[in-house]
């Protein structure tokens, strides 16, 4: 199938590759001095050991959550679908409040290193296991493949390098500093990559809105049903019911319960700053749609309302960036653009290496390997398992392409998210939840997942995997109940301190001086809902 792109008109002058390659260096040249002050601990090399700041906390969230697949399949579904897949981007407050009020508290009172381990001390061994094998496996086949797909397929496309030059590139770069320096690492690339990212691709947005005769209010008045966040509960796309579903589940699972987004928060070096870093990245989530979204909504203006070329075909709507950067972005932009995207894919690519590293190494090595291994011995086993981790990434990374990313990479977290909060959340809440039930809602919440995605597909429904998600979700934290009221109840020692209670959220501040208003985390945080309820408002 010939190419949309107008790729004769396309090149990468001197300026760009000047661009691109001091971006490059920049991230690579700063990973390796963090690199270089880690302490040589499982401590410090795992989780920067707990020291860092409110501001990389908040910037690092928000690279580790934008990527590839985020910038390319997010702008082509939204050129299909329209603003309501923004919600994927904006839709953050109910999670972070949830995250804020049971979670953080939850995690870094009992001091937790990895998910696997709140599972351990919660409910029992066999828990953290289950979860180590599949979020390791979730991590290299549904999480790594579409970043690396994505990227450097962007690339090639643009400039007609060999995709997998551009792949082992990306994993050579990366790979360099991650695997060196380990979570301090990631965290202050990350922060770069954070500033780059958002840097250049608002700037494409305004420079491709500007190409729009009329702006933005010609855009709604062509096609006023694509610019609503609120779709029918019927909607095959972004049905506003199940977005609330997905808050209590599969969406709070990526934010609270998933290992590589958790780890960020682990590194705090203070309750606070877990909390003022989450709300920072809530601010950032303000304006992350104009990276991520909001540019679909001008090519499928410039396509098919203002006819400038042939509309993307449903099989190529992942071309929607690429094709905008090509038209919209004159030389020197498009090497700022270009830098911005890498340093997204890199900053995804370096998270999930390390975070694959981390439960490799201390949740799988050291407990069932190697239980005397010093942290010498820990830390060269988190950098193979990571490195491996890579390479077969890599090569399961063509896949993506025939499912597309953005259904790829949402349905994949699904599957994944569905067994595991229903645990943790009976575990948190409920303190009759016992080790039996935990491992049933485990096994037996895929079991329950799959069997509804068959279903659905037996009987050739439309019904939205949201949907298909809330009533996985359900019929397995039923299961749990009936199972943990039918054993053995766990001891106290075993429940209460992961058990919440309110008294959590006046404890915020716990060890630390009373801090001014300007200081507190309610005080920003109630700037950010102001703000988010606005654009809710607005858009609505």
């Amino acid at each position: 199938m010939p190419t949309t792109f107008p790729m004769n008109n396309f090149h990468l002058t001197l300026t760009d590759i000047v661009i691109i390659v001091a971006e490059i260096l920049v991230v690579v040249v700063v990973g390796l001095l963090a690199a270089r002050k880690v302490v040589r601990t499982t401590e410090g090399y795992f989780l920067a050991s707990g020291r860092m700041p409110w501001y990389l906390i908040g910037a690092a969230f928000v690279s580790t959550s934008v990527s590839s697949e985020q910038i390319v399949g997010t702008i082509g579904a939204t050129y299909k679908g329209g603003l309501a897949i923004a919600n994927w981007e904006w839709w953050c407050l109910p999670t972070y409040s949830l995250m804020m009020v049971f979670f953080i508290p939850l995690y870094l009172r009992n001091k937790i290193v990895t998910v696997p381990e709140l599972l351990n001390r919660r409910f029992g061994p066999a828990c953290g296991a289950i979860y180590s094998s599949v979020i390791l496996v979730g991590y290299v086949f549904i999480f790594l493949p579409p970043v690396l797909y994505g990227g450097s397929l962007t690339l090639s496309e643009l400039t007609g390098w060999s995709q997998w030059y551009v792949l082992a590139g990306i994993l050579i770069l990366t790979a360099s500093y991650t695997l060196l320096g380990g979570l301090s690492s990631v965290m202050w690339t990350d922060a770069i990559q954070c500033v780059m990212l958002i840097g250049g691709g608002v700037l494409l947005f305004f420079v491709a809105l500007d190409k729009i005769p009329g702006g933005w209010e010609a855009m709604t008045l062509a096609a006023p049903d694509r610019f609503h966040l609120y779709r029918p509960a019927t909607d095959e796309e972004a049905p506003f019911l199940g977005l609330i579903l997905a808050s209590f589940g599969v969406f709070l699972f990526y934010q609270s319960s998933n290992q590589v987004m958790v780890q960020r928060i682990l590194s705090a070096r203070s309750t606070w700053d877990g909390m003022m870093g989450l709300v920072f990245a809530g601010f950032i989530n303000i304006i992350r749609p104009l990276v991520t979204c909001l540019l679909g909504l001008i090519v499928y203006h410039w396509l098919d309302v203002m006819h400038q070329g042939p509309s993307l075909l449903p099989n190529r709507q992942d071309q929607a960036f690429p094709y905008s950067l090509a038209v919209f972005a004159p030389s020197g932009l498009r090497g700022i653009i270009l830098a911005g995207f890498f340093a997204a894919v890199m900053a995804s690519v370096s998270a999930l290496t390390n975070s694959v590293a981390t439960i490799f190494s201390l949740d799988v090595y050291h407990r069932f390997w190697r239980k005397k291994a010093g942290d010498k011995e820990l830390i060269t086993t988190g950098q193979v398992s990571g490195g491996l981790a890579l390479l077969i990434a890599a090569v399961v990374s063509p896949i993506v392409a025939n499912v597309g990313m953005f259904k790829y990479f949402q349905t994949g977290v699904t599957y994944m998210a569905t067994p595991f909060i229903s645990v943790l959340l009976m575990g948190i809440f409920w303190k009759r939840t016992t080790y039996a039930g935990a491992v049933a809602g485990m096994l037996g919440g895929l079991v329950i997942q799959i069997a509804l995605a068959l279903l659905i597909w037996a009987l050739d429904s439309k019904i939205n995997w949201l949907y298909v998600a809330g009533m996985a979700q359900a019929l397995t934290m039923l299961l749990i109940a009936v199972v943990s009221l039918y054993t053995t109840p766990p001891t106290t020692e075993q429940y209460k301190p992961f058990l919440w209670r309110f008294s959590w959220l006046r404890e915020l501040e716990e060890g630390t001086q009373v801090r001014p208003w300007w200081q507190q985390v309610k005080f920003w945080f109630g700037l950010y809902a102001v703000a988010w309820c606005y654009i809710y408002w607005r858009f609505w």
